[in-house]
């Protein structure tokens, strides 16, 4: 699992409330779900990319996030090369590298606290049902930061989309996202237990 480090700083980017930029990353991933047009997720990575620019993050920071997944974006480009053509290729590749940017771009601007305190306040109704809004918020804090694993299970969710013929449904890419990522906090939680840091 790799973690994005969160690095320090006085940007405009750094100074946008967690809040926000959670929200502009969960906007980020319904565009990249409905853009039907190739280019368009060019357009998308374009902006990600800006922004790292105005965070005045270095390229080797950048470049960290992507190089874990190489070979699975490899292996994706060849096999929408093989039954969809190079504008398929683009359309995908340039999704997945917006995608891992952005939720990059969050970690490496917004100190886990920060994303913690959001979270939480966004889970506490759940206490009324009997969730640990804390527990929650620094699972999902963890999850946010744990990029990779987040981008793969996207992929596989896109992958099943695309074999069950529901094209660019926002509703059957997000359902099934969220609840693979509530399972892999939930993994995560048992692996702190486990470690005696759940309190």
């Amino acid at each position: 699992m790799s973690f994005a480090t969160y690095a320090p700083g006085a940007t405009v980017v750094h100074r946008l409330p967690a809040g926000l930029k959670l929200s502009l990353l969960a906007a980020v991933g319904v565009a990249l779900a409905l853009l039907d047009r190739w280019w368009q997720p060019l357009v998308v990575l374009g902006a990600v990319l800006a922004c790292y620019a105005m965070a005045r993050l270095p390229t080797a920071g950048l470049l960290a996030l992507l190089r874990p997944l190489v070979w699975i974006f490899i292996a994706v480009g060849i096999f929408h090369a093989w039954i969809s053509g190079w504008q398929a290729v683009v359309d995908v590749l340039a999704s997945l590298i917006a995608l891992v940017l952005a939720a990059g771009l969050v970690s490496l601007t917004t100190s886990m606290t920060e994303l913690t305190d959001v979270l939480l306040w966004l889970l506490r109704p759940l206490g009324r049902l009997g969730v640990a809004p804390e527990r929650m918020a620094l699972l999902i804090a963890l999850s946010v930061r744990s990029v990779p694993v987040i981008v793969a299970l996207a992929q596989e969710v896109r992958d099943a989309q695309r074999a069950r013929g529901l094209g660019r449904s926002a509703r059957a890419f997000a359902v099934p996202l969220l609840v693979r990522s509530l399972r892999h906090a939930d993994a995560l939680g048992e692996a702190l237990v486990a470690r005696g840091l759940d309190d």
